[in-house]
């Protein structure tokens, strides 16, 4: 599809109707003006401006961004549009792929069973599903081939909450593996046009290579994925019904699913690309960024992939943000986890494994532990991740500050310098 170009006027007046129309979402907790929570109205709209550029120039084809303080919504704006081809604004009830994002709540639901005491994550992850009692490392040779060796020990939960039990994210970034992997019709981190059950496609996962011992190295993979079969086999549930009975309704997430109600269709952004005539719709291309597959109707719809397969919007992830900032409480006042398993969701759980200088992982967060060695802002004990379409979240405990900061573009485009610049215009926001 060509670049439509759109005149600047037409965006800004399509960003304002965006600002004005209702959040459906807000309703969740209170809104304040930034005055009151110690944020300058003046200097946040520095960042207003920023943003509004990348839609402007057609580096991005919209945004929507929350910024709450002490338990408030002190910023929510949205920019630009859901879809640049029909012109739909973007709005603050827009509702995006969360890609990555979803590894949280998957996480969370793993620490609500230990709460029940329904399993430890120190269990070995064989004690509920079988097939992973015993698997097998991948060790390279001479050739550029490799050969199987029996892992050390069996896999854990701890070892997945913390992507730290060798692996890989299928035939994608894994490398020597890679043909097993493909073999086996598991290719990267993108479930959700399969037509078998989670549950199944772990099953299959346990016969596979990994690439490290457990317990090793930080490996980035389908570790989440694997979390939520667990918690599909312990609880009883599926996963969509089990986060929908233990996070989404209580918390208010009144947006989020797994795969969308027809009704809300017209509501989810377009994901985009750049290329050499601007931003294009992507592709769609199955395991990366299929466009579908997330209506119900588009695709099979039974495959709820506990990493990477929900959709939401800012308002519904700041709210889940926020239970865990507030220590469990939800901001309707329910008590969704113990404080204590916040702190371990929060913790630095990598010891000595090699990760980001400056930051460690927890369960589910990277977690800041040497803000000076990242020289940006932020503060120590800050909790983060994103998601593959360029969404970014942190927690602030030490400012009270929960950021959602949500958009839809395809990993190969990915050197905008927005998230640097959300940062840096919140925190210069801070006057108190």
């Amino acid at each position: 599809m060509p670049f439509i170009t759109i005149p600047k006027h037409l965006l800004a007046a399509t960003a304002l109707s965006a600002l004005l129309a209702p959040a459906a979402q807000a309703d969740h907790w209170a809104e304040a003006s930034p005055d009151q929570l110690g944020l300058s109205a003046e200097r946040l709209e520095r960042l207003t401006a920023v943003m509004q550029a990348y839609v402007d120039e057609g580096v991005l084809p919209g945004m929507v961004i929350l910024v709450a303080k002490d338990g408030r919504i002190a910023y929510s704006r949205a920019f630009g549009h859901q879809d640049v081809g029909s012109q739909t604004p973007m709005t603050t009830d827009t509702i995006f792929r969360i890609a990555s994002q979803t590894k949280a709540i998957t996480s969370a639901g793993v620490l609500l069973l230990q709460e029940e005491g329904k399993l430890l994550v120190d269990d070995p992850v064989g004690k509920y599903m079988p097939e992973w009692m015993e698997t097998t490392v991948a060790v390279e040779d001479e050739e550029g081939g490799y050969y199987e060796i029996p892992a050390k020990r069996p896999i854990t939960i701890r070892d997945l909450l913390t992507h730290t039990s060798g692996i890989p994210y299928g035939a994608w970034i894994n490398g020597v593996t890679d043909e097993a992997w493909q073999e086996a019709g598991i290719t990267g981190w993108y479930f959700a046009s399969d037509d078998e059950p989670i549950r199944e496609i772990v099953r299959r996962m346990a016969d596979l290579p990994m690439i490290a011992q457990p317990g090793t190295e930080y490996i980035y993979g389908s570790n989440t994925d694997i979390l939520g079969a667990l918690i599909e086999v312990v609880s009883g549930q599926p996963l969509d019904a089990f986060f929908q009975d233990r996070f989404f309704d209580p918390i208010g997430m009144t947006d989020t699913h797994f795969f969308l109600p027809e009704a809300k269709a017209n509501r989810l952004a377009t994901v985009y690309e750049m290329t050499e005539e601007g931003l294009t719709p992507a592709p769609d291309v199955g395991a990366m960024w299929d466009q579908g597959d997330y209506v119900v109707g588009d695709g099979p719809n039974v495959t709820f992939s506990g990493g990477a397969g929900l959709v939401s919007t800012a308002h519904d992830y700041a709210a889940f943000l926020e239970m865990l900032r507030q220590g469990g409480v939800a901001p309707g006042g329910e008590r969704i986890l113990a404080p204590m398993t916040v702190t371990l969701m929060t913790t630095d759980h990598l010891g000595g494994i090699e990760f980001e200088p400056g930051a460690g992982f927890g369960y589910g967060f990277e977690v800041v532990l040497d803000p000076g060695t990242l020289g940006v802002p932020v503060n120590e004990g800050e909790f983060r991740w994103g998601g593959a379409y360029h969404s970014t979240y942190w927690v602030d405990p030490e400012e009270e500050m929960v950021v959602t900061y949500f958009t839809q573009l395809g990993e190969e485009t990915m050197d905008v310098d927005d998230h640097g610049k959300l940062r840096a215009l919140i925190y210069q926001a801070i006057v108190e």
